[in-house]
């Protein structure tokens, strides 16, 4: 008796015996119905209650959900791979044992001469089937419910092990692993057409339940640690945001100098603190120029009030007096009397008027109007500026230098006396070129030479020095020989309304706005202006403008 295992070059029968158990298990379960989506009212209620939840615990929850995921996954996936391993030694063991046992089971004489937990049976043309098994293993694993097979249906699945389940025996009788033969030889009607040698799958399925059993304690014991580990870890990682979230709160009640402390900028909570406390600088900023620009428009106002005040007070106490007949002599009105009175009041409206005319000007700078932008020659303003000095005073020695001081080979032509200096005029061998209002700038010096005139003694040298300085920049100097200034004043000299003399009486003239209009000017052409000592006593006021190439004609 012969017994193949090899496929008959047959195709399979779609009608042929029951598959792997595992294959066809659930087949006609028809998948639910699709849920149908829940009221908005309560899809909104879900979306506000998952929104209300504190951000930590909504990453602990995403990370127990991650985490139990990838375990079943896992779990899924390892018992799968293991039970595809078990099974695949056990059809390798039948395939190594079967065609040996098919063959010698019949010449056995007791059943339990088979080894181990082999169970082999064979099937007649007649229809009697003649099982060979051992009673322990079937008291253990019971007997394989081996389906009825035609001849040809197991000639297709000859050499293909299947899985079958267990009748009888005890409740670790699950599953069988058959592997199924064919008898070659057709013609001997006495001998079994088909035969099947099976092994029980109970330790195969013993090691898999030891394994989900390992893999689920495991996995809740990953899960409560990643819990835990989450948790703590999550909690730390958001201090830093309850740390920015404390600074914000002192920050909203005023203390505009708390800062958010900074992790490194490489982390999100890092660049998030780093934009933060910029933010804060610049508020910070901003409010401390809003507080001190409030504070200069108060004095501003005030100072303003009482220069205007004094000129305001004459001309209605002039005007009262008329009013009353105080000018009147004893035939009438005094002709001298008024004449006097009214020569008061002009100079008290005069004075007023150019307190108002510095306070448009200064107006202007501030709002940024456009100005005229043409090349000047810096060298014409000083020697322009050193004619009006000369003539504000006659006795004044005014001299127009370099820089560098006076140099007889800077000595220009002509004589001074012709030009109404008292002394040489020396300046630079070519012109100092700038851009900006030629009638602006003109100011500055107009500005600078009376403020020379009015704060030093009568007759006391003055010097105009013109030059470029090291970047190439366009340098002219006011220089004076007079008492000179303190350091506490030299650095409020240029704010408006500013004078050295406290009592703000008029004898030296001027309302102090003067130097604010210079400092306004230049900064309007992008140049800088500071004061320093003359050497030998006095001031010198130096103005720095950008320097321009001289675009002349040679001819001009």
């Amino acid at each position: 008796m012969a017994f193949d295992v090899s496929r008959p070059p047959t195709e399979p029968d779609d009608q042929a015996g029951p598959a792997d158990d595992t294959s066809l298990a659930g087949s006609g379960e028809r998948r639910p119905e699709a849920v149908q989506d829940a009221p908005g009212g309560i899809v909104r209620w879900a979306a506000d209650w998952i929104a209300a939840i504190p951000l930590r615990d909504r990453l602990v929850a995403i990370t127990a959900f991650l985490v139990v995921a990838g375990l079943i996954v896992t779990g899924l996936l390892a018992r799968g791979i293991v039970g595809q391993y078990l099974v695949g030694q056990v059809d390798d063991q039948l395939k190594l044992k079967a065609p040996a046992l098919v063959s010698v089971a019949p010449s056995l004489q007791s059943a339990n001469g088979l080894p181990s937990d082999y169970y082999v049976e064979y099937r007649y043309a007649s229809g009697n089937v003649k099982p060979v098994r051992t009673d322990a293993s079937v008291e253990t694993f019971g007997y394989p419910d081996i389906p009825d097979l035609t001849y040809d249906e197991v000639a297709q699945r000859a050499g293909q092990p299947f899985t079958v389940r267990a009748v009888w025996g005890s409740e670790e009788a699950t599953r069988w692993r058959v592997y199924p033969f064919v008898n070659a030889n057709t013609t001997d009607v006495s001998a079994p057409e088909t035969a099947f040698v099976a092994l029980p799958l109970g330790k195969v399925d013993a090691a898999l339940e030891i394994l989900s059993r390992t893999l689920v304690l495991a996995g809740l014991g990953i899960v409560l640690l990643g819990l835990v580990l989450a948790w703590l870890m999550i909690g730390r990682s958001l201090r830093q945001l309850r740390e920015i979230e404390t600074a914000a709160a002192s920050i909203a009640a005023g203390d505009l100098s708390r800062r958010v402390p900074a992790p490194p900028p490489s982390t999100e909570v890092g660049s998030l603190a780093e934009s933060l406390n910029s933010m804060l600088a610049q508020i910070e900023t901003a409010f401390s120029a809003r507080e001190a620009s409030e504070t200069r428009m108060r004095q501003f106002v005030s100072d303003a009030s009482h220069e205007l005040r004094t000129p305001l007070a004459t001309i209605r106490g002039y005007g009262e007096l008329y009013r009353m007949g105080a000018l009147d002599g004893p035939d009438g009105p005094d002709g001298e009397r008024v004449a006097d009175t009214m020569n008061r009041v002009e100079d008290a409206a005069r004075r007023m008027g150019t307190l108002v005319n510095d306070l448009l000007v200064l107006a202007r700078l501030d709002e940024g109007r456009p100005l005229a932008h043409a090349p000047v020659d810096v060298t014409d303003l000083a020697q322009e500026g050193a004619q009006d000095l000369h003539a504000l005073d006659p006795s004044r020695e005014v001299r127009v230098v370099g820089l560098g001081g006076v140099d007889e080979e800077d000595t220009q032509p002509g004589d001074a006396a012709a030009r109404g200096l008292s002394g040489p005029d020396r300046g630079v061998a070519g012109p100092v070129m700038t851009e900006g209002d030629g009638g602006r700038l003109r100011q500055v010096l107009t500005n600078l030479i009376g403020n020379v005139a009015q704060h030093t003694p009568a007759g006391s040298p003055a010097e105009i020095a013109v030059g470029r300085g090291p970047d190439g920049e366009a340098v002219i100097e006011v220089r004076d020989h007079g008492p000179g200034v303190t350091g506490e004043h030299a650095e409020r000299m240029f704010e408006r309304f500013y004078r050295a003399d406290s009592s703000r009486n008029r004898s030296s003239g001027g309302s102090g706005l003067g130097l604010a209009i210079v400092a306004a000017i230049v900064d309007a052409h992008d140049g800088a202006i500071d004061v320093t000592p003359t050497p030998g006593g006095g001031l010198t006021v130096r103005v720095t403008l950008p320097g321009l190439e001289d675009v002349r004609s040679p001819a001009a």
